[in-house]
């Protein structure tokens, strides 16, 4: 079996298993979250290992190391590698300083280049241990005979030559090479780490890429002077006549000179030339300098070039923006002038072109950069900026947070200078804007003058009557100042509402009622064509069969049923058409949904069946044909309804209860029985109707109270007379024990059957087919709460769509 040179195959998961075992446990879960980011942030990943594409792509987490192998974006040796570049930094002063100012080992220099020496000494026996990144392959290397192989055809060699000591190569060099300096020049060997480390900071978002690669090309620039200044007094100090040399022409005696003075010197002149200021560059007096000069001039022609370039690169990048504003600006003003447009139009062009560039350049509208987040980050990013503020608009007010959601995650931000046209009167209508910051100017142009109608703010939002009527625009919009809006497109508004209908629904029915409190004659004008429409079934909008039972529309509720809506279909509430429309007294609407097949007996999510609604609303109309098609109130929660109107102090609605055949003697919900409710309130006359209906005055409720120890409790005397009469009436007649349950229950008997407690599934009786045709009993238990699927058949955008194609053509009501 081959060995496993490459951690392919030792990862976390992988062979050693998920979760815990095989080494992959706690003591590797900080090691793997330090390399999956930098230590500038939890979500970046400037460093560690990317995995290449597919399924079969190997696994991101951490890899799990041979012992004693050191991985290469381990962040301590990260520190260790920062450590010796600022030892480089020294090697690159000192060795050219001691090869030309240095004829013997200085004592203290020495002692600090051998520390230096030791300190790369121990990086040379970490490298043997030091894991490294195959470039074919892009995986970690961690067998140490592979590690030791590569390091020794590689640097090996050099990095152990640049550690010897000076006084030891000075001892085994040849007398000829025994001038102190020449060995240490190997030691610039180690400048490649300083490279590497201004390569990583250049890719390190903490920290700023001008000045990073400026302070690089400093480096550049003072090691070039410093190694010609060392390299020109070497040539002077090694010449066999001192005077005939640079420096001797003009210091005699210079080798008398201080050390400081004669560095100064080298350095001045060194810069001089290398920044070729004309008077002032180095002389040469002899051969030797001229040939050392000619390579040195064409070393500065490459370096001045790199220098430039550089340099240049880092301003026009700060410029190129500017730079292409003023190309933009200077195309807009001579297509104005081209085509001779109108000076307000040509204003509003500039003054746009200038907002957005500004806009761009202070960072607040960087849409380039949002557009190439993911989706995810992109709805974060704007519900975290906008979604308190749409939650506040008039048009959305009510709907799902989930439409909410979707619909500020597709809004986009703009800008505006003020004076700017943002809708054209009458232009089709493509987008609504909602106002952020600013104010616009609402203006209708008649006869050719344009008048102020209104103004929108903080809040507001425009061209909506245009985007969900689709009509043209009414009002031109124009800003009155610096303003922020977020605009929507049409085509996208409409298709998220259109896989929430309910939501929809909701939508139209604000738009209508703004239209209404309006008072505006205009905008009621508005509301008549809006309201006509949705009779013919013209609206963009998805609409459901509740909005229709809500509005009393029988000709939409007929043009959607036709179209194969449910008619037991439920809204965000749990309530069916039929609920709305038995509660509004919609007759017409009641026969269609019955027609249509709606269950007359549904209950909604509060267990009330529509016929209920329709007594509570005296529908006297209404509760006939429900009662003839079948409809019966001891299908919903009786006990409910029976609290309901003994908390109303409403006996009639009781006795009509009676007549539905409902037990009122049933307990809520809760546990506690119309007989608790009616003591609590104090009414003995609902007590009296409830006792000859059979009620128990020692049934328990959930706390363990009965009606007589409330009536005690509360010192309801009357009621505790009849109490007291009840029971004695009770007593009086002998019963056997065995006979106690077929005796009818007292109080007054309801003819024909005497009243016991109602079937919690009582038969439903056949109700005429005159109307609609038997419907199976759907109740709250096992109906969805959501909407059924089949949402585009239910919307206005099927109806337009059968119109269109004619599939569906059928003549309107």
């Amino acid at each position: 079996m081959r060995p496993r040179n490459r951690r392919d195959m030792f990862l976390c998961g992988g062979d050693v298993g998920i979760g815990g075992g095989g080494g992959c446990g706690g003591r590797d879960d900080k090691e793997m979250e330090a390399l999956s980011r930098d230590e500038g942030s939890q979500y970046s990943i400037s460093a560690g290992i990317i995995p290449s594409l597919g399924v079969t792509a190997r696994s991101t987490r951490r890899i799990i190391l041979r012992r004693f192998i050191i991985s290469p974006f381990d962040p301590r040796y990260r520190i260790w590698e920062t450590f010796l570049v600022f030892l480089v930094f020294y090697t690159a002063w000192v060795s050219p300083f001691e090869f030309g100012f240095m004829e013997t080992p200085s004592l203290r220099l020495s002692i600090t280049d051998n520390v230096v020496n030791g300190f790369f000494a121990v990086d040379i026996v970490m490298t043997f241990f030091l894991a490294y990144l195959d470039k074919a392959s892009y995986l970690l290397v961690d067998d140490p005979l592979q590690i030791a192989w590569r390091y020794t055809r590689t640097w090996l060699a050099f990095d152990v030559i640049s550690t010897i000591p000076s006084e030891l190569a000075r001892s085994l060099l040849p007398a000829a090479l025994r001038s102190y300096g020449y060995f240490n020049m190997l030691r610039l060997w180690r400048l490649r780490r300083v490279s590497k480390f201004f390569a990583r900071l250049e890719k390190d978002r903490n920290y700023s890429y001008f000045w990073v690669r400026y302070v690089k090309l400093i480096c550049v620039t003072l090691f070039t002077v410093h190694c010609a200044a060392c390299f020109f007094y070497l040539l002077a100090q090694r010449y066999r006549d001192p005077k005939s040399t640079w420096i001797g022409n003009s210091m005699e005696n210079f080798q008398e000179q201080s050390l400081w003075v004669r560095y100064v010197t080298a350095v001045y002149w060194s810069i001089t030339t290398l920044s070729t200021t004309g008077y002032g560059d180095l002389h040469a007096v002899n051969t030797r300098e001229m040939v050392f000069d000619i390579f040195f001039m064409l070393f500065n022609l490459g370096l001045t070039a790199y220098l430039i370039g550089n340099m240049t690169n880092l301003v026009v990048h700060g410029t190129s923006r500017t730079r292409k504003f003023r190309d933009t600006i200077k195309a807009a003003s001579s297509f104005a002038q081209r085509n001779q447009l109108p000076v307000r139009l040509q204003d509003q062009m500039l003054a746009h072109l200038c907002l957005r560039h500004r806009t761009d350049s202070e960072g607040l509208q960087q849409q380039e950069t949002i557009e190439s987040l993911p989706k995810a980050i992109q709805s974060s990013i704007s519900n975290f900026l906008f979604y308190s503020l749409v939650d506040q608009v008039y048009l959305f007010r009510g709907v799902s947070n989930d439409l909410l959601f979707q619909l500020v995650s597709e809004m986009k931000a703009e800008y505006f200078p003020p004076k700017e046209d943002l809708i054209l009167q009458n232009e089709a209508p493509t987008d609504l804007y909602i106002m952020v910051t600013g104010a616009v100017e609402l203006i209708k142009r008649r006869g050719g003058i344009e008048q102020v109608v209104g103004e929108s703010k903080t809040g507001d939002v425009v061209g909506e009557i245009g985007v969900l009527c689709y009509k043209p625009q009414l009002f031109t919009v124009r800003t009155k100042r610096l303003s922020q809006l977020l605009r929507l497109n049409r085509t996208t508004f409409l298709n998220i509402v259109q896989a929430n209908v309910g939501d929809g629904t909701i939508i139209m029915n604000n738009l209508l009622q703004h239209l209404k409190d309006t008072g505006d004659p205009l905008m009621e004008g508005i509301l008549t064509d809006t309201e006509h429409l949705l009779a013919r079934g013209r609206m963009d909008l998805p609409l459901s069969l509740c909005f229709a039972a809500n509005r009393g529309d029988d000709l939409l509720l007929h043009q959607l049923l036709r179209r194969g809506s449910d008619p037991n279909e439920l809204d965000n509430n749990g309530r069916t058409a039929l609920h709305i429309a038995a509660s509004k007294g919609s007759e017409h609407c009641v026969v269609l949904l019955i027609e249509y097949g709606a269950n007359p007996n549904i209950k909604d999510s509060e267990g009330i069946v529509p016929l209920w609604e329709a007594i509570l609303g005296k529908h006297e109309s209404v509760i006939k044909i429900m009662v003839d098609n079948g409809a019966l109130l001891p299908s919903g929660d009786v006990g409910n309804f029976v609290s309901s109107a003994v908390e109303q102090n409403n006996l009639d609605l009781l006795k009509d209860m009676v007549g539905y055949g409902c037990d009122v003697t049933l307990p809520n919900s809760n546990g506690t029985t119309p007989l608790h409710t009616a003591v609590s309130e104090g009414n003995v006359e609902i007590v009296k109707f409830l006792l000859d209906k059979g009620a128990d005055i020692d049934k328990l409720d959930i706390h363990g109270w009965t009606p007589r120890a409330l009536a005690d409790h509360q010192g309801h005397e009357e009621i505790k007379f009849l109490f007291q009469n009840r029971k004695e009436t009770v007593e009086k007649p002998p019963v056997s024990t065995n006979n106690r349950t077929k005796q009818p229950s007292p109080g007054k008997p309801i003819p024909g059957k005497p009243m016991m407690k109602y079937s919690s599934e009582p038969s439903i009786a056949s109700y005429s087919t005159e109307i609609v045709p038997p419907a199976p009993e759907v109740t709250w238990s096992n109906s969805n709460w959501r909407r059924t699927p089949n949402h585009f058949n239910n919307s206005l955008f099927g109806i337009m769509s059968a119109a269109t194609t004619g599939k569906y053509a059928l003549p309107l009501l």
